[in-house]
């Protein structure tokens, strides 16, 4: 019996030690991956494998599961494109009549020419005062010295002769002498047709402020509510502002602009201008030059290159000088300068409606013999005005003269 017991004790221990040994090493057995699973069992009970649209072992047809596309697949939204609007072009004013129809905008000047010389001339008693009153109105408006004496002189005489009295008969009078001084007998029209198979080119100058760049493209709507073609040459390379300014004022009426870089050769903008007009067969080239003083030796003769370049083309039909008119007689200095080196053939006066100097138009005729051809009243798109004598003259003046001794 104690063998017994002994021999069960013995067995216990041999047991436990071989436990022992045996338990760690099943610790670190790793677990086994989840693809190691034996499913070989349910493939048994499932049986071979069904197709799409096929029925399994129960009797269950089987659906093509759904093809889901990654997010990268999946076509491009494609953005609407952007709908540029186009300005419709603008119509500029027709030019017949245009100067009547801004005759409001000479009001300022109505004070010197209108009832205040009309004024004096209703005197009940013309004497020597009066008469030199009447001068000084002229030479205040800037008429000249010279001009005026002479416009006096000839009012005197035939208020003499004639013995009139009545407000009507002495304006009738005063406008006569004064278109006179505007010599209506020179030629105003622009000089911008074609001929020969190229372009008329009008040529734009002037000195800084007197808005050179901006009458320019005026002009442009002038010469196209008149029925012309016109290619603009942004010869003004000294201001990158003027190119992008000019460009403005010709897409408003579909005009082409040709421009070059900043601080480019202004002769060499200005060829290429004449060039692009000879080749899409436009009636007229209007070449925009920088502003510049009068008194600068090299900025003048820049200028005379640009017009010896353009002529390789063919003369130059048009020089017109843009003055303004609140410089008075230093505008007269300007344009005899810039005539000496490019030989100006035509004035706009601008800024005409800011002055009571309306006589400087008399002025720059009387002086250099050039016609004032285009005069700026305001700064709408369609102000610059083809000149008239007798409807400047009547426009100054006004249209309800001055009663005798009021």
């Amino acid at each position: 019996m104690e063998y017994l017991v002994l021999a069960l004790v013995l067995l216990g221990v041999l047991l436990l030690g071989t436990l022992g040994l045996v338990a760690p090493k099943l610790r670190r057995r790793p677990p086994l991956p989840e693809t190691e699973v034996d499913t070989r069992a349910e493939e048994d009970l499932a049986g071979p494998p069904v197709e799409a649209g096929e029925a399994d072992r129960s009797g269950t047809i089987v659906q093509e599961p759904p093809v889901l596309y990654p997010p990268e697949t999946e076509p491009p939204l494609v953005a609407a494109p952007e709908t540029v609007e186009v300005p419709p072009l603008e119509r500029p004013e027709p030019t017949a009549g245009r100067l009547i129809r801004l005759r409001d905008r000479l009001s300022r000047s109505q004070n010197v020419f209108g009832r205040g010389l009309l004024g004096l001339l209703a005197r009940d008693r013309l004497d020597e005062d009066t008469w030199e009153e009447i001068e000084d109105s002229l030479i205040t408006a800037d008429v000249g010295v010279e001009a005026t004496r002479e416009i006096v002189d000839r009012l005197r005489e035939r208020t003499r002769v004639l013995g009139t009295r009545s407000g009507t008969e002495l304006r009738a009078l005063l406008a006569a002498e004064l278109v006179n001084a505007l010599d209506p007998e020179l030629d105003r029209s622009l000089r911008a047709t074609p001929h020969d198979g190229t372009p008329g080119v009008v040529l734009v100058v002037g000195v800084n402020g007197a808005g050179k760049t901006t009458t320019c493209g005026k002009i442009a709507r002038v010469l196209i509510a008149d029925g012309r073609t016109v290619v603009l040459g942004a010869a003004d390379t000294f201001r990158a502002a003027a190119a992008d300014q000019l460009t403005t004022w010709a897409t408003r009426v579909g005009a082409e602009v040709v421009r070059g870089p900043e601080r480019a050769d202004p002769a060499s903008v200005a060829f290429d201008a004449v060039r692009r007009g000879i080749e899409t067969g436009v009636d007229t080239v209007l070449i925009d030059t920088a502003g510049r003083l009068q008194n600068k030796i090299g900025l003048m003769d820049e200028l005379g290159k640009v017009k010896r370049v353009v002529e390789k083309h063919g003369p130059i039909d048009e020089t017109l000088l843009i003055l303004d008119a609140t410089t008075g007689q230093n505008g007269l200095e300007q344009a005899r300068v810039f005539t000496e080196v490019v030989d100006v053939t035509g004035v706009a006066l601008t800024k005409l409606d800011g002055t009571a100097k309306g006589g400087i138009v008399i002025s720059v005729q009387r002086k250099l013999g050039i016609p004032v051809k285009l005069v700026g009243l305001g700064e709408g798109p369609d102000d610059l005005a083809p000149f008239e004598p007798s409807q400047f003259v009547d426009a100054l003046l006004g249209t309800e003269p001055l009663a005798p001794g009021a």
